[in-house]
């Protein structure tokens, strides 16, 4: 016999039984009614976490300010709580696209640690993923279609619903009666996916009737060989995931040379897995940037533009900049109370410890030429100290120097890299953690 919808969708969640919570994405469509309703009806005969749903309002049309209240009064009829949560769509290249990470930051906010957020995707959806993905020249990764789970901030995204047709959603809710929301967008053809499924999906569904679930079918051995792609990954990333010379200093980075031993398809694959949780990913013909930053001269300073950050290489090891390190200002910064830490824009902190010095303090940035004191060697050149070092170009513009008036007083000392500048007190730089600038 064939299971039912509600054994089907129990089956699937049965890993996430011992969450502290499910969350619902309920936009009030016949997915996410459907996903609702199944959940609610389960949890009378099941033990199943506390379920809420939340209701994301974009305010991109009229019609929109009504679904609230309908989402109120279907949740109110099962006994769910709901949260509406009103957010602002910032429109750039493409709409679609701006709204869904608004949406996704929603979901973000009220999802806690260990918690899931249920989403009402179904397989019609995938196929329409798969095939606009490929019409967008996607590899593998994007082949793969929707991930039936990943990692949400501290929680989780799952979508149960991803081996159910449309057409058995549509039917379940027939059986129940069950009301939903139609948005006008979706009937609107100049978005992408509204065009694959109105006007090209019906017309390969007329020659191959299986069209849908063909298409999602090979979305799953998509994301069967990305597994094993990341795999790969992960082993050939081992060589090169060194510890930093600079723990101190909260960057990704990798030793360059275990990932030159590779060929470049096997370059690519890696740098893709690491990279992936620190960006958006680079087209195909970018990647002629990753070869001229590999290839650069040893004391060259190539850097890799990439859209979340900057991929820069100093010496044999790359390192990855966040974008929000480039809102660091090399502007002075006068310390008006030494004995508390000084917060410098977009580069950490610095404190002093020990005596501090007199007479009123602030915080430069290197223009060149400097001299610094050093304890057991006298007055060093500090760009000479900095090469001796091996510290990263890309830092080195960000060191903070403590000056008093026009003197120059002393560096960090850098976790041991040079003595300090004086006995009776040390100057510490504690950079940008990963939590500040990293995704």
């Amino acid at each position: 016999m064939k299971p039912s919808l509600a054994a089907k969708l129990l089956h699937v969640l049965s890993p996430w039984r011992n969450a502290p919570a499910w969350h619902v994405a309920f936009s009030g469509g016949l997915d996410s009614t459907v996903l609702l309703h199944l959940l609610a009806s389960l949890a009378n005969t099941d033990t199943l976490p506390p379920i809420s749903a939340v209701h994301v309002h974009h305010g991109l049309q009229a019609a929109a300010d009504a679904w609230p209240a309908h989402c109120q009064s279907i949740c109110d009829d099962l006994g769910v709580s709901l949260r509406v949560k009103r957010v602002q769509v910032h429109p750039g290249a493409s709409l679609e696209r701006a709204a869904r990470e608004a949406r996704y930051q929603a979901f973000i906010e009220v999802t806690g640690a260990g918690e899931v957020l249920l989403t009402g995707q179904h397989r019609d959806d995938q196929a329409e993923t798969l095939l606009f993905r490929l019409l967008r020249g996607a590899g593998v990764r994007g082949g793969a279609g929707m991930p039936a789970q990943r990692p949400l901030a501290t929680g989780y995204l799952v979508r149960p619903l991803l081996d159910i047709s449309r057409a058995e959603l549509e039917a379940y809710a027939g059986v129940h009666q069950l009301n939903w929301i139609e948005d006008p967008s979706n009937a609107d053809s100049q978005f992408s996916r509204n065009y694959l499924r109105h006007r090209v999906l019906p017309i390969l569904a007329e020659r191959w009737p299986q069209a849908a679930s063909s298409l999602a079918r090979a979305a799953e051995h998509l994301s069967e060989a990305q597994g094993l792609l990341d795999e790969l990954a992960r082993q050939d990333l081992q060589a090169a995931d060194q510890p930093s010379p600079f723990p101190w200093l909260h960057l990704p980075s990798l030793v360059l040379t275990p990932l030159r031993e590779l060929s470049d398809a096997r370059q690519r694959n890696a740098l893709r897995h690491w990279l992936t949780p620190l960006t958006r990913l680079p087209a195909s013909d970018h990647w002629a940037s990753w070869l001229s930053l590999r290839d650069a001269k040893g004391d060259a300073r190539p850097l890799w533009r990439l859209a979340d950050g900057d991929l820069h290489r100093s010496g044999e090891r790359i390192w990855w900049l966040p974008s929000t390190w480039s809102e660091f200002s090399d502007m002075s910064v006068s310390w008006p109370d030494p004995q508390n830490p000084l917060e410098l824009p977009g580069n950490g902190q610095v404190k002093l410890a020990g005596k501090v010095p007199g007479g009123p303090l602030a915080i430069r940035y290197r223009r060149g030429g400097e001299i610094v004191e050093v304890s057991g060697r006298g007055r060093r050149d500090l760009k000479r100290l900095l090469n001796e070092s091996g510290l990263p170009g890309c830092v080195r513009g960000r060191l903070p120097l403590l000056y008093r008036g026009e003197q120059l007083l002393g560096a960090p000392s850098l976790a041991g890299l040079w003595p300090a500048p004086s006995d009776e007190w040390q100057l510490h730089w504690l950079p940008q953690t990963c939590d500040q600038g990293l995704s």
